[in-house]
């Protein structure tokens, strides 16, 4: 078998059994961090804490983080109440047990990428509750890109919560017509 199949498989397996051990956790009140892990939130969600410098800094680098008002809990796992759009990790692809997942693979070279990005993004509140895109950097990834075939960037891929395909396809300009793929 190629080693960066096999490789990629090891690191699918790892990752996705982190994600399970991670929501069977039973405490109400917790959140998933960058790298997947599940974390305790009594104070890191407190609106009304004043925070230190540090704290300040470390949110500002995880893009991960939500307010504890975006978030909803079932069996132990918190799932997000509206629509997102949000830099991929692997335990995001969870979501679809819930929701909808579609992973955009784009570059920040590419032109095409660069403006549905910014559609996207000037357009979150039309992002349906159910549905999470990930922004997948098509130049770094090159283990998803091999999972989902993924030859070009601009390409958009739904997936279940096993990280399956559920379909794929090439292009859209806008988030309206990114929405109008996912089934």
């Amino acid at each position: 078998m190629n080693k960066n199949i096999a490789l990629g498989l090891v690191v699918v397996i790892v990752v996705l059994g982190g994600v399970y051990m991670a929501t069977r956790s039973s405490s109400t009140d917790k959140m998933v961090t960058k790298d997947g892990a599940m974390m305790e939130s009594d104070h890191m969600m407190d609106k009304n804490k004043e925070w230190t410098p540090e704290e300040m800094e470390a949110m500002k680098n995880d893009d991960t983080m939500m307010e504890k008002d975006a978030m909803i809990e079932k069996d132990g796992a918190m799932m997000m109440k509206g629509g997102q759009y949000t830099t991929y990790d692997a335990s995001k692809i969870a979501f679809a047990k819930e929701g909808k997942v579609v992973l955009f693979f784009n570059a920040s070279w590419c032109p095409t990428c660069k403006a549905v990005d910014a559609d996207i993004k000037a357009h979150m509140s039309d992002i349906p509750a159910n549905t999470l895109i990930l922004s997948v950097d098509y130049d770094t990834h090159k283990d998803l890109k091999t999972k989902y075939g993924v030859t070009t960037q601009h390409t958009f891929v739904q997936v279940d919560s096993e990280g399956n395909s559920l379909g794929k396809w090439v292009g859209g300009d806008t988030l309206k017509s990114v929405l109008s793929n996912v089934k």
